[in-house]
C-alpha cells in the first residue's frame, strides 16, 4: 500500500462530520433492509398480543400494527387456541388486519378462510390421555375441527378458561361424547409436568407444550407453532427470514427459534426470553410496538 493512502471509509479521510453523515447513512439503510425483509408477523394471543390484566389488546399495539399492515407487512395470529374460541380479537378484526391463523399449536392453519393445514392427533393416542386423565381425575379439554368441549369437568376449568382466559364456549360431555367429534386436533390435560413426563413417555407420536402451570396442550408430533409458520408462508412465497414471532409461552418457543427474528415479551418466562433473539418489554408497556420500532419495521 502506498505511503500515505487510507481507505476512504475512514473519518480521517473526511473529516468528522461526514464520517458522521456516513455512519447516519449506513444505520438508514440498515433499517430499510430490516422493513423489506421482514414480510410476515406471527403474534401468540394470551400474555403477548392480549393483556392477562386488561383482557384487551393494548391501543400501542393496534396502532404498530396499522402501520405495519400500511406497509405491506402480513400479519398472523400464532394460539393454542382453536378458531372456534379466539373471542378476544375484535378490535383487530373489525379493522381487517389479520391475514391468517395458526391455530391449536400448529395444527390448524388458515389463510384468509381457506384452511393450508390440519393434522390431527393418532386416534390411539387420544384415547390413551383421555383413558389417564379419567383414571387419575384430571379434566381434559378436546379439540375437535368443528366442535370442543371439557371432559370430566372440575371448578378448575372455569376458574382459568371461564374467568381468567374469558372463553365462554366450552360445553361438558363424556369422553365417549367427545370421540364422536371426529378428527381430535389438540388435547388440554389438566395434569402436572410429573404426569405429563408419564403420560408423554408413551405417546411417541405426540408432542407437549406448556404455556400454563396447571395444563398442557397435547398435539400430533411435529404440529407446532414452528411447523404453523411453514405451513403459511410456503403458498405465500415468504422466505423464513423474512418472519417476525412474538410470544410469551412455552408453545411459543419453536417458532420464537424458528422465525428470522424471534420476540420473548417481557412478561415470559426465562425459557421462553432464552430461546428468542430479542426481550422487548411486557404486553402491557408497549412491547409489541416498541419491538416493531426497534427493529425498524414501523
Amino acid at each position: 500500500m502506498p505511503d500515505g493512502y487510507r481507505s476512504h471509509t475512514t473519518p480521517s479521510s473526511f473529516g468528522p462530520q461526514k464520517y458522521k453523515i456516513s455512519l447516519f447513512l449506513n444505520n438508514f439503510a440498515g433499517q430499510i433492509q430490516t422493513v423489506i425483509m421482514i414480510k410476515a408477523l406471527f403474534l401468540d394471543i394470551d400474555g403477548t398480543l392480549v393483556s392477562f390484566h386488561t383482557h384487551q389488546v393494548p391501543a400501542s399495539t393496534i396502532e404498530a400494527l396499522s402501520r405495519a399492515r400500511a406497509r405491506g407487512v402480513r400479519i398472523f395470529i400464532a394460539t393454542g387456541r382453536s378458531p372456534l374460541i379466539i373471542n378476544n380479537l375484535g378490535e383487530l378484526q373489525k379493522r381487517d388486519l389479520i391475514d391468517g391463523y395458526v391455530t391449536v399449536n400448529g395444527s390448524y392453519c388458515i389463510i384468509g378462510k381457506e384452511v393450508v393445514y390440519k393434522g390431527a392427533m393418532p386416534v390411539a393416542d387420544v384415547k390413551a390421555i383421555l383413558d389417564f386423565c379419567t383414571a387419575h381425575g384430571c379434566p381434559c379439554i378436546v379439540v375437535g375441527e368443528h366442535d370442543l368441549c371439557v371432559v370430566n369437568h372440575r371448578p378448575l376449568v372455569d376458574e382459568l378458561f371461564h374467568d381468567f382466559l374469558k372463553v365462554d364456549y366450552l360445553p361438558r360431555r363424556t369422553v365417549e361424547e367427545a370421540l364422536q367429534m371426529g378428527d381430535i386436533f389438540q388435547l388440554t390435560p389438566f395434569i402436572d409436568v410429573e404426569q405429563e413426563r408419564e403420560i408423554m413417555s408413551r405417546l411417541p407420536g405426540c408432542e407437549s407444550g406448556r404455556w400454563y402451570p396447571a395444563f398442557t396442550d397435547v398435539t400430533a408430533r411435529g404440529n407446532n407453532k414452528q411447523k404453523g409458520i411453514d405451513e403459511i408462508i410456503r403458498p405465500l412465497g415468504i422466505a423464513l427470514e423474512e418472519t417476525m414471532a412474538f410470544g410469551d409461552g412455552g408453545n411459543d418457543i419453536s417458532m420464537l427459534r424458528h422465525a428470522g427474528i424471534g420476540v420473548a415479551m417481557g412478561n415470559a418466562k426465562d425459557d421462553v426470553k432464552a430461546a428468542a433473539k430479542y426481550v422487548t418489554d411486557t404486553v402491557d408497556n408497549d412491547g409489541i410496538q416498541k419491538a416493531l420500532q426497534h427493529f425498524g419495521v414501523i
